[in-house]
């Protein structure tokens, strides 16, 4: 049976998810980033968690080379920021307020979670990786809610009454 990509995409854009940005600092000493909507917890002991980068990955790369990043969940109101650091300009980070933390990793202002990993292992899964991070160290720094993804929107979670 062949899936079309469109129909895999559309169905599966049924799914929420949250939005997260990944950072470190690439090997020129620049912060660099990308943005992830395939994160997930692996394990509690020891702690681990994932994502997946597409194979093609420019900002993969340079991330992969500096063997460890942080998990940066973004709030609801940070949808430009977003949208900036999901594109493909030649300095994402013009602008962006930030921080290094005590690992030496970009945190973002306004992030709701910041979680810093070392790289543990990177497996092929199909067209793109299966990153493992062992987590070094994670704080929730807000309460505000995290920007979700549905149905190829941004958008907030509602409480139900």
């Amino acid at each position: 049976m062949t899936i079309e990509a469109t129909t895999f995409r559309h169905v599966l854009g049924h799914y929420p998810t949250g939005v997260c940005v990944i950072t470190a600092i690439a090997p020129d000493g620049t912060p660099c980033g990308m943005v992830v909507g395939s994160f997930t917890s692996v394990s509690l002991d020891p702690p681990l968690v994932g994502f997946f980068p597409d194979r093609n990955s420019r900002s993969w790369r340079q991330i992969e080379q500096a063997g460890h990043f942080c998990v940066n969940v973004l709030s609801r109101s940070q949808e430009s920021l977003c949208r900036q650091l999901a594109g493909r300009n030649a300095d994402k980070f013009a602008g962006v307020e930030y921080e290094l933390s005590e690992h030496g990793l970009p945190v973002l202002a306004g992030a709701t979670v910041r979680i810093e990993c070392d790289l543990e292992s990177v497996t092929e899964a199909g067209d793109h990786w299966f990153v493992l991070g062992r987590v070094l160290g994670l704080e929730a720094r807000s309460d505000e809610d995290p920007l979700l993804f549905f149905r190829g929107k941004y958008g907030a979670f509602a409480n139900l009454p």
